[in-house]
């Protein structure tokens, strides 16, 4: 009787119904949501689309430009007349301009700015692509913790369950005789410690919730749960590319690498724009203008017929060649050259912890495949021990004490292997990310 009474424990405890939820959210909706939703995303986007307006500009340069005045002018006082004498005249002008510029030769600044700023964008955009990049891990990582402290909760409140029915169980046995109530106040403690800790792992996933629920920036993790992905329809393979291998791969696919390439290449530009200050440069400018004068004392012709009669038109062209400035356009060279070597060192550093990452995870892959397996064995060897305890201790030849440190190893080691089973995935959904595809599970 006592043996079919705590079987019916462990199994009732192991197959507790599970509360509807209203929505459940996968990893890739949480990702997909994030990314469409985070504030440092849509941040970096704006400088993406500064990057866009820059590079308009820079092609605009080749375009005239067009600028017109009007302006009125009074004079007092002494002043040479017409007669060339002077006298104490007021006069008053109003001239109208019309006038237009346009770059013929610049030196090649404005094409080599142009390009410049062209990969400028490409690297805002890879930029763009590492942060959604950034923040799909780090859903992912809150993801799997919430995983976590699932699994731990229902370990938790299985081994409440137990310690409920056990209590019940040794009640019913000290009203016949069968049992003291030492062993029942004992077992009583035991219940209060799996409430507490259970209390505590309730908490734990709360908060790992809350995390993940900013990430997303929603308002409130109230209502908010995920789906707990079907372990066995996972697959399992053992096979891991080597971190040469992932990093080969992931260099030409990764953003960050790309914008650093980017970057490196546009400073090539950029010596060529400081290297432009050397050259002579030629524009071509053209305008037309009118005026009206007064003068107090004498007659003047109408408005009109001083703006038709004064109407002129100019054309010319501006070379200007320099000669010596300091040697401002040889230190804006060499500090050019400065800047490449320090974003070669950048993109350098940027692929050696971009191989570091990789050989991260690839080392938590591999210790995560091996827990998995100790973790199995584990489960075998604590099921071994929980059924030979509770036989010793139907047979009162093991306490309460020895039967509930087995069934709380039983649970945990059961835990412990979802657990692993998780983590295993997760490094490796890790390794296909880096090889290019999306975070899964």
């Amino acid at each position: 009787m006592k043996n079919v009474i705590v079987c019916c424990c462990i199994s009732a405890a192991l197959t507790l119904p599970v509360s509807a939820q209203p929505k459940q959210w996968s990893l890739r909706e949480c990702c997909d949501y994030a990314v469409a939703n985070n504030i440092s995303i849509k941040q970096q986007e704006n400088q993406r689309r500064q990057q866009e307006i820059q590079l308009s500009t820079s092609k605009n340069s080749r375009l005239p430009d067009l600028s017109g005045s009007i302006g009125q002018n009074f004079s007092f006082g002494r002043g040479l007349t017409a007669d060339n004498t002077y006298s104490n005249t007021n006069t008053s002008s109003t001239s109208i301009s019309l006038g237009a510029s346009v770059p013929i030769f610049t030196g090649f600044q404005i094409p080599n700015q142009i390009k410049l700023d062209q990969l400028n964008l490409e690297a805002a955009t890879a930029d763009l692509e590492k942060a959604k990049n950034d923040i799909r891990m780090q859903v992912a990582q809150a993801y799997v913790q919430i995983l976590y402290d699932m699994e731990i909760a229902d370990v938790a409140h299985r081994q409440v369950e137990i310690d409920s029915m056990q209590v019940a169980r040794l009640q019913a046995f000290v009203k016949n005789g069968k049992a003291a109530e030492a062993e029942l106040s004992q077992q009583k403690a035991t219940l209060a410690n799996s409430h507490l800790t259970a209390t505590q792992a309730d908490n734990n996933t709360r908060l790992a919730l809350l995390t993940l629920t900013q990430l997303l920036e929603l308002s409130s993790p109230e209502g908010f749960t995920i789906v707990r992905p079907n372990l066995d329809n996972l697959g399992n393979s053992s096979l891991l590319p080597s971190p040469d291998q992932i990093y080969a791969e992931a260099l030409g696919i990764k953003p960050e690498i790309a914008a650093q390439m980017l970057r490196l290449k546009g400073t090539e530009h950029s010596i060529k724009i400081a290297q432009a200050g050397n050259y002579p440069t030629l524009s071509l400018s053209g305008g037309m203008g009118t005026n009206y004068y007064t003068t107090s004392g004498f007659k003047a012709d109408g408005f009109g017929s001083q703006l038709k009669n004064n109407f002129s038109q100019y054309i010319g062209l501006n070379l200007n060649v320099p000669i010596f400035n300091r040697f401002q356009t040889r230190n804006n060279i060499r500090n050019a050259r400065i800047t490449q070597e320090n974003q070669q060192l950048a993109l350098e550093n940027t692929k050696k912890t971009l191989y570091q990452d990789i050989q991260k995870v690839y080392y938590n892959a591999l210790n995560a495949q091996a827990k998995e397996k100790a973790s199995q064995q584990a489960v075998a060897t604590a099921n071994d021990a929980f059924h030979l305890t509770q036989a010793k201790y139907e047979n009162g030849k093991a306490t309460i004490t020895e039967f509930n440190e087995a069934k709380n190893n039983y649970l945990k080691s059961e835990s412990d292997l979802v657990q692993a089973r998780y983590e295993n995935i997760y490094q490796k959904a890790l390794i296909e990310f880096y090889r290019g595809k999306n975070l899964n599970f």
